[in-house]
């Protein structure tokens, strides 16, 4: 494991059923399908032989369809559920070597975990609902009071602390969740469909909240979610799973522009390129484009190789000629319309 890698799971399986060892060794041995697994062993593969890294302050998305593994995949990570083999390592800590205690000792200190459903404590007020997993830490009461009113200033619900949670709506109590979940200070956060059951306004309104707290506590983050538009918003890197397996990982751009499979290619045929790609996937090379059509002219416009897809159309309205693409001041590509025009027509369900 890297400096820079905080999470490494190896080879992780996941079978429930009265006999899963003997179902895994069958897949490995036969190369049984997931039917096959139910119908000759009556197990169930809801996790199968994944293996991702997690880098530092990176939010990691994971998502599919319902019943494609990724909250059972999550639960893994702290043990909520146990695998049927692999390896799972958090900060250097081997967390499958951990017994009981040791275990519960590693919950509290280093990950907080946010569900869909908000799981606020009703007879306790906002601000002690925040204040839980430093009690359970057994800090003063003074002091955890101090840090769970400070989170909530963070969040922006420092006036409601006295409140309780029937008293706020349904994406301030998700906010409280969350802020209970950073009380802690984990090294890791694990999010599973957060924001999934609130209305799409409010959704989109946490999703802004929560990009703007990471930019601040750059916590390391595994994202769990079913909508693409939500991963392609919020993730740094995107692992898209199917019958409890990985299929790709990459970030938006990777996958957008060059799916694994149909399965991935199906799933993000309806994603908007225009926030998504960038101009070093569109650009061509200088050189191919000056033999062909001559020199290029004094005012050609430049702009970063990161500038996405919606900037660089705009930027083509204006200018008839090729646009240069620069990293670092230096001349890397250059795009014309007719690139900008492919890139928009790949991206149509008419492709």
């Amino acid at each position: 494991m890297s400096d820079d890698t905080v999470i490494e799971i190896s080879n992780v399986w996941k079978i429930f059923g009265a006999k899963p060892e003997i179902a895994l060794q069958a897949i490995r041995e036969q190369g049984l399908t997931k039917a096959e697994v139910l119908a000759e062993h009556n197990c169930v593969v809801g996790v199968a032989d994944v293996s991702l890294s997690v880098n530092r302050g990176e939010i990691f998305c994971i998502m599919g369809l319902s019943g494609s593994g990724k909250s059972t995949l999550v639960r893994h990570f702290n043990r909520l559920l146990e695998p049927t083999d692999g390896k799972i390592e958090i900060e250097g800590t081997d967390v499958m070597a951990l017994g009981p205690q040791e275990l519960q000792q590693f919950r509290n200190n280093k990950i907080g975990m946010v569900f869909q459903n908000f799981a606020l404590m009703p007879h306790r007020s906002v601000l002690d609902n925040v204040a839980l997993p430093l009690e359970i830490r057994q800090v003063s009461k003074n002091e955890r009071m101090r840090q769970a009113a400070a989170i909530l200033d963070i969040v922006e619900l420092g006036a409601w602390g006295s409140k309780f949670a029937h008293e706020l709506s349904g994406g301030m109590q998700q906010r409280v969740g969350l802020a209970r979940a950073l009380a802690a200070n984990p090294d890791v956060l694990l999010m599973d469909e957060p924001f999934s059951a609130l209305d799409p306004l409010i959704r989109r309104q946490l999703q802004d909240e929560f990009i703007r707290l990471s930019k601040i506590l750059k916590k390391t983050t595994i994202f769990i979610t079913h909508d693409l538009d939500e991963a392609v918003r919020i993730g740094n890197r995107i692992a898209i799973m199917r019958d409890g397996k990985v299929v790709q990982i990459g970030t938006a751009e990777d996958i957008v522009m060059n799916p694994a499979d149909d399965y991935v290619a199906d799933f993000v045929a309806g994603i908007s390129r225009l926030k998504v790609v960038r101009a070093h996937a569109v650009m061509q090379p200088i050189d191919d484009y000056v033999a062909t059509h001559g020199p290029l002219g004094a005012d050609s416009p430049r702009v970063n190789e990161s500038e996405n897809l919606s900037t660089l159309i705009n930027l083509a309205i204006d200018n008839s000629g090729a646009i240069l693409v620069e990293d670092g001041g230096r001349d890397v590509g250059l795009i014309t319309r007719a690139d900008l025009l492919r890139t928009v027509i790949e991206g149509t369900e008419v492709s």
